[in-house]
């Protein structure tokens, strides 16, 4: 049976000073992994700056604490969203109007649908997204891209965080609805079309390069070498419509577009 919250004096409002330490530990959260618990470590260590604000009876924190650090694993940009939730139960909680299992509860209820929807944009959309476009930066303009990949894919994702922590700190339960008119899943897919794009780009200039090692005069060998970034493109095309990872397929392309080059190169009449 849940304990039936006894009325208490509402506590002060959160300073943004605290607010902002508690997610800038969230960003540790995994530095505690373990098997038992999972990333339950890194969560009560993210919300202690919160908890101690809200509840200065020594005794109240305690319990505060000692019910984060139950069970809890979620993707880690996603869990600020349940992270800014949960300190907004506990707000409730210290004022005496919810019971102190409401945090938990949220938690647990949330913690498995946000990973789902966390891996399927972060892992296999954004993520492969930022890397396809890295390599063919690399191949265009070298080092330059690559910072100005990591740099761009860095501030997304940590504005997202953000937005998440006080949508979820703002509206409590009411996150859900916010989180279905992001309609991540949707935008998760045309990243993954622009990824496999960008793969088929990055195959295709390093075979091209090949023939430019080739030099002028060698026609029958610039054929083979666009022929050879068609079959790439078509064979990386078909593999990601059935359902290939992106990540091992765009390294399968680089590998097989250097060795190509290396082989074009080799051929007789290449220099």
């Amino acid at each position: 049976m849940s304990a039936t919250p006894k009325a208490l004096a509402a506590p002060a409002p959160l300073s943004a000073f605290t607010l902002a330490r508690v997610f800038f530990r969230s960003l540790f959260l995994q530095a505690t992994w373990n098997r038992r618990g999972m990333q339950n470590l890194g969560f009560a260590y993210a919300i202690e700056p919160a908890l101690r604000a809200l509840y200065p009876d020594r005794e109240r924190l305690e319990d505060a604490l000692r019910r984060h650090l139950g069970f809890f694993n979620c993707h880690p940009y996603m869990a600020a969203a349940i992270l800014g939730g949960a300190i907004n139960h506990e707000e409730r909680v210290a004022a005496g109007v919810e019971p102190s299992e409401s945090p938990q509860n949220y938690k647990q209820t949330l913690q498995g649908p946000l990973a789902a929807i966390g891996d399927g944009f972060f892992w296999t959309a954004l993520r492969p997204f930022f890397g396809a476009l890295g390599a063919v930066g690399a191949l265009c303009l070298g080092v330059p891209a690559i910072v100005a990949v990591i740099a761009v894919y860095n501030l997304i994702h940590l504005t997202l965080r953000v937005a998440l922590f006080r949508a979820g700190y703002n509206r409590g339960d009411a996150l859900v609805p916010l989180l279905a008119r992001m309609a991540l899943p949707v935008v998760a897919d045309r990243l993954r079309t622009g990824g496999a794009l960008l793969a088929g780009v990055a195959a295709g200039t390093l075979i091209l390069r090949a023939g430019t090692l080739i030099g002028p005069g060698v026609g029958p060998l610039a054929g083979l070498a666009g022929l050879l970034v068609a079959l790439v493109a078509l064979v990386g095309y078909v593999a990601l419509a059935r359902g290939a990872r992106l990540f091992p397929s765009l390294y399968l392309a680089a590998a097989a577009g250097a060795g190509a080059a290396l082989l074009l190169e080799h051929l007789p009449g290449s220099r």
